[in-house]
C-alpha cells in the first residue's frame, strides 16, 4: 500500500507526522459541519435512527442523490455491510428521507430526490486491500475513503476506490392517470441518431482523458463528472448535447446559439456555464472551455 507524507514548507521544510482522530465523534462532527466543503454533499442528520440501528450522518449531493456516511470506530467493525444494510433500508424507506428533505431544504429539493445512485461513503484510518476488491465486486455505490490527521489542523482524505455502479431502477409511485413520462438520459441515447451518438461518445472520452480523478456518475436524468464535486454535466437531445460546466460565465465571451450563462435558470446538473453541442465544430470549440474548467476546479 503506498504511503503518503506530508511537508510543511516554509524556511525550514518539516515533515508533518499523521495520527488517527483520538475520539471518532471529532472526526464525524468535523465531517458533518464541512460536508459540503469534503465532498459535495448537504448535510441533513447527525445519527439518524431507523427501525434496525443508527445511520452515522446522513446527506443529499449536488445531483440530489441520498448520501450515508459510516465511520469505522474499531478493528472489528464492518461499515461496509452495515453501509449496504442501511442503504437497503433506505431504498426500501424513500418516503421517511423525503420527509427529511423537506424539514431541512424544502419540498422543492424534495420533489427532485435522485434514487439512481445512492451512496455510502465508509470512512476509517485504514482498509485493507480485500475491502477494496469486495467493494468493486459489488457494484453498488460504496466509497472507501481512509483519512489522516496531521496536527491540529490539516485532515486528509485518501479516496481508495471508484466504484461502477449500476444505476437503481425505480418504481414509480406517480398516478397512472398521467400518461406522460420522461425520458432517462439513457434512453434519450439510446434514441439519439448516429451523429449525436458519435459527438457524445468523443466527448466523454475527452473528458476523460483529462485525468484520473475524473469520475463519472450516470443520474437518472444526466451524467456528470466529478472530483469530490461536479464539473461536467451532459445531456443528450434530439438537435444537441447540452454541456454544463462549473466555469464563471463572466470569465468568458458569451456566443449566441453556443454558450449561455444559465445562473438564476431552472435546470438539471450543475455547473454556471451551458454549451450547446451540435456540430464537431462546436466541439473542438468547447475543448478550451472543457480544459478551463478542469484546471481551475478543485
Amino acid at each position: 500500500m503506498s504511503e503518503i507524507k506530508l511537508f510543511e514548507v516554509g524556511t525550514v521544510v518539516k515533515e508533518r507526522t499523521s495520527s488517527t482522530v483520538v475520539l471518532e465523534k471529532q472526526l464525524q462532527t468535523t465531517i458533518e459541519q464541512n460536508m459540503e466543503t469534503f465532498f459535495g454533499v448537504r448535510f441533513l442528520k447527525s445519527e439518524y435512527m431507523i427501525t434496525s440501528g443508527r445511520m452515522d450522518s446522513i446527506g443529499i449531493d449536488e445531483n440530489n442523490s441520498p448520501v450515508i456516511f459510516e465511520y469505522k470506530r474499531s478493528t472489528s467493525e464492518n461499515v461496509i455491510n452495515q453501509g449496504l444494510f442501511y442503504l437497503d433500508w433506505l431504498l426500501d424507506h424513500k418516503a421517511d428521507f423525503k420527509l427529511l428533505v423537506i424539514e431541512k431544504f424544502g419540498m422543492e429539493v424534495a420533489n427532485q430526490i435522485d434514487w439512481s445512485v445512492p451512496c455510502v461513503i465508509c470512512i476509517a484510518n485504514d482498509f485493507t486491500r480485500y475491502d477494496v476488491h469486495a467493494v468493486n465486486q459489488m457494484q453498488r455505490n460504496i466509497k472507501l475513503v481512509k483519512y489522516r490527521k496531521y496536527g491540529e489542523d490539516l485532515l486528509l482524505f485518501e479516496h481508495l476506490n471508484t466504484p461502477v455502479a449500476k444505476p437503481v431502477t425505480e418504481t414509480s409511485t406517480i398516478s397512472t392517470s398521467s400518461t406522460y413520462t420522461q425520458k432517462t438520459h439513457l434512453e434519450k441515447l439510446a434514441s439519439a441518431s448516429s451523429h449525436f451518438k458519435t459527438l457524445y461518445t468523443a466527448l466523454c472520452d475527452y473528458i476523460e482523458s483529462l485525468g484520473d480523478d475524473l469520475v463519472p456518475n450516470q443520474l437518472k436524468l444526466y451524467l456528470a463528472y466529478k472530483k469530490v464535486q461536479n464539473i461536467f454535466c451532459i445531456e443528450i437531445y434530439n438537435k444537441q448535447i447540452l454541456l454544463r460546466m462549473k466555469l464563471a460565465p463572466d470569465t468568458v465571451e458569451l456566443e449566441e446559439g453556443f454558450t449561455r450563462d444559465t445562473r438564476g435558470i431552472g435546470h438539471y446538473g450543475t455547473g454556471e456555464l451551458e454549451v450547446s453541442i451540435k456540430t464537431a465544430e462546436d466541439f473542438q470549440k468547447a475543448k478550451k472551455l472543457i480544459d478551463r474548467a478542469y484546471q481551475e476546479t478543485l
